[in-house]
């Protein structure tokens, strides 16, 4: 079955007796990303295991799941970037923009130029901040304005304000939620169509990580984003989707609101509720 049939099976409610579709009312026309019976093994150990599901334009997915479960690895293959790791393999498709991103003659890096990353730790890069945003676009051949740029992508991260006054500093003179909205600015400063976000707010404090979930919520008007989060909490408060994953295993996929209040596999229920994990 593709991820786009199962689209049109979970959006589908069962009430007294009548199936409901709630497509028009959750649900956006557009799948930006097909995942696609997803395989992906180390050195022929299996991590993610026959995994399907979609992700949707201009939506936050969450990928949920307890510590070794996969979510990081699937992650992370969706813009290819397991492939500086020795002994991965991947089988099944990521379909973006018609093709499948491991399809033979696809360029990497034009991959994620168009499906950025942001990291679990804050890695900005010992330059300015000026130099963190502008360096990535100019060894890609930007050629508009790079003041304009930069204080576009810095006003996406809501940061501009903060550091209008200091864009010549070293970055790593800003506390770490500035880190963190500095590195998603330089994210953004590629323009891309998704935004793959692994943990962003696992080493912030509470205050940075309640201005993160603001700004995702504002990214999303013109970005799709795909977190992993830990944080069940977090999953709940920011995300449209949620897929759980176990051992490799894709347990359920859907609306995150039917997921924490009413997941039809008992697996579900148990992780959400933190019965285990």
């Amino acid at each position: 079955m593709s991820a786009t049939n199962l689209v049109e099976e979970i959006l589908v409610e069962e009430t007294a007796g009548e199936s409901k579709s709630i497509a028009s009312q959750t649900f956006p026309d557009e799948v930006i990303l097909d995942i696609e019976n997803v395989s992906i093994s180390y050195s022929g150990n299996p991590a993610v295991k026959h995994v399907s599901f979609p992700i949707a334009k201009n939506r936050i997915t969450s990928i949920i799941g307890p510590s070794g479960c996969g979510k990081s690895t699937l992650l992370r293959s969706i813009n290819r970037m397991n492939d500086f790791i020795d002994g991965v393999t991947v089988d099944g498709n990521f379909t973006y923009a018609g093709h499948n991103v491991y399809s033979r003659g696809i360029d990497p890096v034009e991959v994620r130029r168009n499906i950025g990353m942001v990291f679990q730790k804050p890695n900005p890069f010992p330059k300015t901040i000026y130099k963190n945003i502008s360096w990535g676009p100019q060894i890609n051949g930007f050629t508009g304005s790079m003041d304009e740029l930069v204080e576009k992508s810095l006003r996406q991260a809501a940061l501009w304000d903060e550091v209008r006054d200091r864009l010549h500093e070293s970055a790593l003179g800003l506390s770490g939620g500035q880190q963190q909205r500095l590195c998603i600015a330089r994210a953004l400063a590629m323009e891309p169509d998704i935004l793959l976000m692994d943990e962003p707010c696992s080493a912030l404090d509470p205050i940075s990580t309640s201005h993160i979930e603001d700004l995702l919520f504002d990214l999303k008007r013109r970005y799709t984003i795909v977190i992993v989060t830990h944080n069940m909490q977090q999953a709940a408060r920011i995300s449209d989707y949620t897929a759980f994953l176990e051992m490799g295993d894709l347990i359920e996929f859907g609306i995150t609101d039917q997921i924490f209040t009413r997941p039809n596999q008992k697996r579900t229920e148990e992780y959400v509720t933190g019965r285990f994990g």
